[in-house]
């Protein structure tokens, strides 16, 4: 660890914290601080060469760490592991020195009730495993079992399998029993495994010791003064196994080598000191990943808490935002209104205007109609040298009469086509002022619309519905009024044509009399109007405003004082 001396980047209450759960984790795990010989280690200093304090002398280090001017990762465990050894360990040691460890009395054989080497892991049971002498054993932990009873099958030597010779000796914790063949089969020896830990070396010693009290060990096998028994002789394998010959030392050699119990002990120490040294390593580093990460967390619930206001102060500006946009909107709405209003009280005087109108050409007709009978009159005062022109009169009248019925047709088609176009006139403009006003809605939807608002999206998925129905009567409403047009233009040009044929008829009829006719005064003829405007505008609107002047120039022409071309003098001549 970092030993450097610099100021703390912790304050005090967390520095309290840290030194409240590192004591936690001494409390929960003494081996960090113990020894396996009674000494005592800095678990928080583990590059130091030094690892096996007295009592004192850690607790001296923990206290002058803890009072140093170092970072305050390094102090706050110190300070940890001083208050563990004050409050945990001041009752377990002396003052100076660690209390001896008292080794716990070795076990019994369950068997035979003859004290047996321990399996515990503690160095201390480890020790009451060593024999006095300094013995070399096969590792992995291995039995010899020889005499085994054969019988000749088939002219080999033949005995019981492996498995049923464990099961027999499962009291002492097999995992297999390997039969020694040659080529003339069983050769009567057979190998045991055991566990490779202290347990199998503590079972395999209960096996050699099973055999030595039914005199069956060993010693009794290489006692060659005496006659061997008919049963089975077992022992642990040794050394002097291992250099024999024969298919057992050969067997032992490939499978195993030899090592002594203090061999296998201090490797195990090594082990173990080996791990226990990681996982000190581990744990500072966890705590000091801990450390970090507390920092980060700090750090990243500020930058949340900065985050949260930010996202208030931008939600106050939204809500502004959406206050002054559905303002706007209902403003827009307000002035849709007023407009539509204003338009419809203009279409009410247009339509008065128009009723005016035609209350003028009723008037109108009646004094052509007087002013018809009075020339009917004077020619009947007429000479008698009129009278035979009475009878081609006749025809005339019947002509006449048949023209006025077609004017009359003509001016109820006009009236007709007038309605029509003020209907349409009407209808269209409501539909421009309801596209218009869609259209302004619309727009304010999407300024409302949120990604998320499904209810104002489908609101504007059905007011995009109704627009699109909108647009098509009013395609709708200009396609008739095309009809009516082409259609208002064919009965024009018949009515002119049927006009021509009368009037060529009247001219012949009266060629050679007194030319009498009628004279429809103030009426005036629209094509022109038409051809006029259908150069200027579009097809569409032509016709309306072509009826529109010539409406404009029959109330004007009723006027006496109406002069529609100015006369200038030019040269002393007056010219139009």
């Amino acid at each position: 660890m970092d030993c450097n001396s610099e100021d703390s980047e912790f304050s005090e209450s967390e520095m309290e914290k840290i030194e409240e759960k590192v004591l936690a984790q001494l409390k929960a795990d003494s081996s960090k601080v113990k020894n396996p010989n009674g000494t005592f280690r800095c678990p928080f200093c583990l590059g130091k060469k030094k690892q096996d304090y007295k009592y004192n002398e850690l607790f001296q280090h923990a206290t002058g760490i803890g009072a140093s001017k170092k970072r305050g990762k390094e102090r706050a465990p110190h300070l940890a592991l001083a208050t563990y050894m004050k409050t945990m360990l001041a009752d377990e040691v002396g003052p100076s020195q660690p209390k001896n460890v008292v080794p716990k009395p070795p076990p019994t054989n369950k068997f035979h009730h003859k004290p047996l080497p321990t399996n515990s892991d503690e160095p201390n049971g480890e020790e009451n495993l060593e024999p006095e002498k300094e013995e070399l054993f096969v590792w992995p932990w291995t039995g010899v079992l020889v005499n085994v009873p054969t019988e000749r099958k088939n002219g080999k030597q033949v005995g019981e399998s492996g498995s049923k010779q464990r099961d027999q000796l499962s009291r002492f914790h097999v995992l297999k029993v390997t039969p020694l063949w040659n080529y003339q089969g069983h050769t009567g020896n057979a190998i045991v495994d055991f566990n490779k830990d202290w347990v199998g070396f503590k079972d395999a010693l209960d096996f050699e010791n099973y055999f030595k009290v039914e005199r069956h060990g060993k010693k009794e096998w290489c006692n060659e003064g005496k006659e061997h028994d008919a049963g089975i002789y077992g022992w642990v394998a040794r050394d002097y196994d291992y250099n024999s010959v024969g298919p057992v030392g050969d067997y032992l050699r490939k499978n195993g080598d030899l090592k002594s119990v203090n061999d296998l002990k201090e490797e195990r120490e090594n082990k173990s000191n080996t791990l226990v040294a990681h996982l000190s390593k581990t744990i500072d580093e966890k705590i000091q990943s801990f450390i970090e990460l507390q920092g980060e967390y700090n750090a990243t619930s500020l930058n949340l808490t900065w985050t949260m206001e930010q996202q208030e102060k931008m939600q106050l500006n939204y809500n502004e935002e959406m206050q002054k946009v559905l303002r706007l909107a209902r403003e827009n709405t307000r002035r849709f209104i007023e407009e539509n209003q204003r338009l419809k009280m203009d279409l009410d005087t247009h339509r008065k205007e128009l009723e005016m109108r035609r209350k003028q050409l009723d008037k109108q007709e009646a004094q052509d109609e007087a002013e018809r009978k009075i020339l009917d009159d004077e020619k009947k005062k007429n000479d008698h040298s009129l009278e035979m022109a009475m009878l081609e009169q006749q025809k005339v009248d019947d002509n006449i009469s048949k023209l006025a019925e077609e004017h009359k047709r003509e001016k109820e088609a006009t009236h007709n086509r007038n309605l029509q176009l003020e209907k349409y006139m009407d209808a269209k403009q409501n539909l421009e002022l309801e596209i218009e006003q869609l259209k302004g809605q619309l727009q304010v939807m999407k300024h409302l619309a949120n990604g998320d608002d499904l209810m104002v999206q489908k609101k504007m998925e059905e007011m995009g519905e109704h627009l699109k129905e909108k647009m098509e009567d009013m395609e709708d409403l200009q396609s008739l009024n095309q009809t009516l047009v082409i259609k208002e233009r064919l009965i024009n040009d018949e009515l002119q044509e049927a006009r021509k044929v009368i009037i060529e008829g009247l001219k012949e009829i009266l060629n050679t009399g007194t030319l009498i006719g009628i004279k429809r005064m103030g009426e005036l003829d629209e094509k022109p109007f038409q051809m006029a405007c259908k150069r200027k505008y579009a097809t569409e609107e032509a016709d309306v405003i072509a009826a529109e002047l010539c409406s404009v120039w029959q109330e004007e022409i009723q006027k006496p004082n109406w002069h529609p071309f100015k006369i200038v003098a030019v040269d002393g001549q007056t010219q139009v």
